[in-house]
């Protein structure tokens, strides 16, 4: 009889056993599923460098706009310099990139980039919760330099899917628009260290007084 009772309770186990099996199966499904690609999604390296190319170029265009912006509410000359000045590089940052989709057989069209959009955004936000002078500058320069560090990211990707695509002479253009983008992002700095961040600073200080 013991035998016979050991018997029955392991077969009604099994079913259990089984179903849990299908349960984690169909949950692993559903997770795999959680992402869809739309239908012009990239399938290919080339596909997401041509992709990626016109997110950038509608990044640059993009700020060819927001730079004088910038420059219009800051005060400190040599921030106010190096905003115009890398207007100017940012330009031909442009007319490059257009060189690249050439080289490509591509023709030249912007995609619109939410990075930069966003980028973009917080920096009005910063120059409309600031007073002007030294502490607005400070802020200029802290949204000017996160623009400049997803741009070196996005440059530095770009040359090297260009050298995996052994596309030389576009990845030659866009490793120049790179080192620009890293010699901004310096110039940036030493005008908050050298003197900006420090005035705005002292303003904090005569404030408490």
């Amino acid at each position: 009889m013991k035998t016979t009772e050991t018997k029955k309770t392991s077969t009604k186990k099994a079913p259990a056993k089984q179903a849990s099996s299908k349960q984690t199966s169909a949950k692993q499904t559903q997770k795999g599923q959680t992402v869809k690609a739309k239908s012009d999604a990239a399938e290919g390296l080339r596909e997401l460098f041509i992709d990626s190319l016109k997110d950038i170029y509608w990044a640059e265009k993009a700020l060819t706009k927001a730079l004088p912006k910038m420059a219009k509410y800051a005060t400190s000359e040599n921030l106010i310099t190096a905003i115009n000045e890398h207007l100017t590089v940012t330009e031909g940052q442009v007319e490059r990139l257009e060189q690249v989709f050439e080289i490509l057989g591509e023709k030249a069209a912007a995609k619109k980039c939410d990075a930069m959009e966003g980028l973009i955004k917080e920096g009005e936000s910063i120059m409309e919760e600031t007073q002007q002078g030294p502490v607005r500058d400070a802020g200029i320069i802290s949204a000017s330099q996160k623009i400049e560090h997803y741009e070196i990211a996005s440059y530095g990707t770009l040359a090297a899917f260009a050298l995996t695509l052994e596309e030389e002479e576009a990845a030659a253009l866009l490793q120049q628009t790179l080192e620009e983008e890293k010699e901004a992002d310096t110039i940036l700095t030493e005008a908050a260290y050298n003197t900006i961040n420090f005035d705005a600073s002292e303003e904090d200080q005569q404030d408490e007084e």
